[in-house]
């Protein structure tokens, strides 16, 4: 068993929205996992194979013009726009939270983050869960892979 799978797991779409409520620094990565991605603490850019100062993110946190909006589907969109990465990305890819400091952008305007502390893996269920709070949306959206 690796160091990974000692990690917390968030098990709800309810309990990473409280996680997140209230809370400022928090991303999601969809990677292999920590263990493999803190050895060097940097992501490639697909498209150049460029190595960028830190790694690849998406922020969790709520903005402000989201006003009083539930943080369950704030966070059901957060999920739910990179759903399509393990499927992209191959085998052993999914998600994970952490906090760290960002550093640069990378070419997708995503954060670029180092210092990172992991919290924990992100369970299928919470994944499926953001699915179907987003399909229960008066007007629902397509993911980031629209074309």
């Amino acid at each position: 068993m690796s160091a990974s799978d000692d990690l917390p797991v968030v098990r709800t779409l309810d309990e990473l929205a409280e996680l997140v409520d209230g809370r400022e620094g928090l991303y999601v990565r969809w990677s292999r996992g920590p263990e493999t991605d803190l050895r060097e603490a940097s992501s490639t850019d697909d498209l150049t194979g460029v190595s960028m100062p830190g790694l690849s993110a998406n922020p969790l946190d709520v903005e402000d013009w989201w006003e009083d909006r539930p943080v369950r589907v704030w966070v059901a969109r957060r999920l739910y726009d990179y759903a399509h990465l393990p499927h992209e990305k191959g085998p052993g890819v999914r998600p994970w939270v952490l906090t760290g400091k960002e550093c640069a952008r990378g070419p997708d305007n995503e954060p670029l983050v180092t210092d990172v502390d992991v919290l924990g893996w992100i369970d299928q269920q919470v994944i499926d869960e953001a699915k179907a709070e987003v399909a229960r949306q008066e007007k629902p959206w397509g993911t980031l892979r629209r074309g």
